[in-house]
């Protein structure tokens, strides 16, 4: 039985998807400082509401709340970077195995829409759209496979995989990834798993491909795995 959100609940919900969307469409950049005033202003919020919506954002990594400053959005380090794809790896495939041809079927409405809505966006050559476009097709994997334990959890790997794109991207996301998503679907209708598996490792095995966040040779060496935080106003 679903539990029934109260007013409050529903209110800093809405905050928090609103937040990780702007950092999902990168419009909220790492160490971006997010001002208690402006949030309440610009999302019609309450102050307490945005307060708590915060708190659960830096629970989840996505924001950091420094001393003295307020809230910004995450820098995620390389390591950070690194983890977030393996953890990726290791339950986007999870979530793959819980997909059977009846519920492909059953949502094909919004496969197709999917589809539609990334052909879209590539063909706008939106950087930025693009992206999130192809963001939105490994989450709407998850709600079709019904685990609302692993949703949650990709979730917010996603939304941190936003961030590290922003901070470590090197070359451009290829177009190709639309036809990739399409082989998944299409392995997954035929109840090929073991295939539709090995489609999606190879899918963010490439995503990774596109970022400079290889560990250092020596620890020693380079900065570039501790954690920083830029703070821009």
């Amino acid at each position: 039985m679903a539990i029934k959100l109260t007013e409050k609940q529903k209110e800093i919900k809405r905050i928090v998807y609103e937040l990780t969307r702007a950092i999902a469409q990168h419009k909220l950049r790492p160490g971006t400082r997010l001002i208690e005033s402006q949030l309440v202003e610009s999302l019609s919020a309450n102050r307490n509401h945005v307060q708590s919506a915060l708190q659960r954002l830096a629970l989840q990594n996505i924001v950091t709340i420094a001393p003295n400053f307020g809230a910004v959005v995450s820098t995620p380090s390389r390591r950070d970077a690194r983890e977030i794809f393996i953890a990726r790896q290791a339950i986007e495939p999870a979530i793959v195995a819980l997909i059977t041809p009846e519920k492909i079927v059953a949502w094909s409405a919004e496969i197709l829409e999917q589809q539609r809505n990334e052909r879209a966006v590539i063909e706008r050559h939106d950087m930025h759209d693009i992206v999130y476009e192809l963001d939105k097709f490994h989450l709407l994997l998850a709600r079709i496979a019904g685990n609302s334990v692993l949703e949650n959890i990709l979730a917010n790997l996603l939304a941190r995989s936003a961030l590290v794109m922003m901070l470590y991207r090197q070359s451009e996301v290829i177009f190709s990834h639309y036809d990739e998503h399409k082989e998944i679907v299409d392995a997954l209708l035929k109840d090929d798993i073991e295939r539709a598996q090995k489609l999606m490792r190879k899918h963010l095995i490439e995503l990774q491909s596109y970022l400079d966040i290889s560990a250092p040779l020596a620890a020693s060496a380079s900065n570039d795995d501790n954690d920083s935080l830029e703070m821009n106003g």
